[in-house]
């Protein structure tokens, strides 16, 4: 069979999978989210912090001023994605999977402890949110070819008719790390004063990315490079110009991969991350309780994931992705007006319930994504196309849900940008071809 990509494969290209063995699967999947975790607890961390950083490096007598410049540096790493993307995706299609994410590991992991050895505006002035942006860029550079070369890595390491089960760990990791980001933050908002915490208790969060980088490291370094990337480079078919292939070849698989990836990173950026600014600065509820809580939601919903990949299997990629943006377009405004009504309990309880369908979307996309693409330019075409979606889907809502509440004074605004976002998604999919029985190419 083919791949869902409409060319046919390269002649006697080898799928993957045939030679995946239980234990190397497994192996990939610990190495995947170990990897993606950092990306996303540095992301994490940023977003939950937001409001304690942006006063050191954009000094404004209007806190929401302040907070939108450091939101505005947040998203500038999003810019640097598509090219980390292609630079990262082409050595990995032409060297292999394994030496490019061990380099987005050290990379992502070693420009996220530089933030927080970052001179402030008090100490350095103007160069204090210079440094800070040109972090920011290396940040995005590196992590424009991690998320998408651990799912490119799961993808072709999976046993055959089980890549929504393995492939669910790329975004366990995303998760994990976006979980662990809320509970340092936690712990440090309750063991320090606010005074602590704004004069150097910041800084520790990012500098925990020290050790995490060698827990991945350790993990990575134990990978074999995929079976199907070795078959392809074995028969000289890896690609010369990997992007120019997928830019002329595969449109319509960019395209939605790109339009499906805005769709899932708004439920995440704005489902979870800004819910975090929302409960805490505009709705007044406590910052630690509010960090706590999102911790825990984090782990609930990866824990989840590998049940939906499973399912996915099973039932189907689409079906399982259109119950869960179908979910975010349902939930999401009377979630965000339950949470307004001034009880932190219900406010707890509405955000469960908002973010039910993260695990769904999140572990079944990513597989999908790696699916549209074959062997000798997926880790390219994916890296490209879901960064372009990381871009707006990610990169700009935390700072336009905050934009749109301070220029419309509606609260709910973000729920409709959500909404927008899970629509245009449910769209997409009805272009997908389904893909959970179809073999890699």
């Amino acid at each position: 069979m083919t791949s869902l990509s409409t060319p046919p494969p390269a002649t006697g290209e080898r799928t993957a999978g045939q030679d995946s063995t239980p234990r190397r699967s497994r192996r990939a999947a610990v190495a995947a989210a170990a990897g993606t975790a950092i990306e996303y607890y540095e992301f994490g961390v940023y977003g939950y912090l937001a409001v304690v950083i942006g006063p050191h490096f954009f000094p404004d007598d209007d806190p929401t001023a302040s907070l939108l410049a450091t939101l505005a540096v947040f998203g500038s790493a999003f810019l640097m994605r598509p090219l980390g993307g292609i630079v990262l995706g082409r050595l990995g299609d032409r060297m292999g999977r394994k030496p490019v994410l061990i380099l987005t590991v050290v990379g992502m992991g070693t420009a996220t402890a530089a933030v927080g050895l970052l001179p402030t505006a008090e100490t350095v002035g103007v160069a204090a949110p210079i440094g800070l942006l040109l972090v920011r860029l290396a940040q995005g550079f590196f992590a424009g070819g991690e998320v998408t070369g651990s799912a490119t890595y799961l993808a072709e390491s999976a046993p055959p008719g089980r890549r929504g089960f393995f492939g669910a760990f790329t975004p366990v990791g995303v998760a994990l790390g976006g979980g662990t980001a809320a509970l340092v933050a936690g712990v440090l908002s309750t063991v320090l004063t606010e005074q602590q915490l704004q004069d150097f208790g910041w800084r520790i969060p990012f500098l925990l990315s020290l050790p995490l980088i060698a827990v991945a490291l350790l993990a990575r370094n134990r990978l074999e490079d995929s079976e199907a990337f070795l078959t392809t480079k074995e028969e000289d078919a890896t690609a010369k110009a990997p992007l120019t292939e997928v830019l002329t070849r595969y449109r319509g698989p960019v395209l939605k991969v790109t339009l499906l990836a805005i769709g899932s990173n708004c439920g995440y950026w704005v489902g979870l991350i800004f819910m975090n600014i929302y409960l805490t600065s505009e709705l007044g509820y406590p910052k630690s309780s509010t960090f706590w809580i999102m911790g825990g939601i984090s782990f609930f919903v990866a824990c989840l994931m590998p049940l939906f990949g499973g399912l996915s299997d099973t039932w189907g990629r689409k079906k399982v992705i259109t119950i869960g943006f179908t979910g975010y377009a349902v939930l999401v405004v009377p979630a965000m007006l339950v949470m307004g009504v001034g009880s932190f309990p219900l406010a707890v309880l509405a955000m469960i319930v908002l973010a039910l369908p993260m695990p769904i979307v999140q572990s079944v996309t990513y597989p999908t994504y790696a699916e549209q693409f074959p062997t000798r330019v997926r880790y390219t075409g994916l890296s490209f196309s879901f960064n372009i979606g990381t871009i707006i889907g990610g990169g700009l809502t935390p700072y336009l849900a905050t934009w749109l509440i301070a220029t419309t004074g509606n609260l709910l605004a973000p729920g409709f940008l959500l909404m927008g976002a899970a629509a245009m998604a449910l769209l997409t999919l009805r272009t997908v071809p389904e893909s959970s029985k179809l073999e890699l190419t």
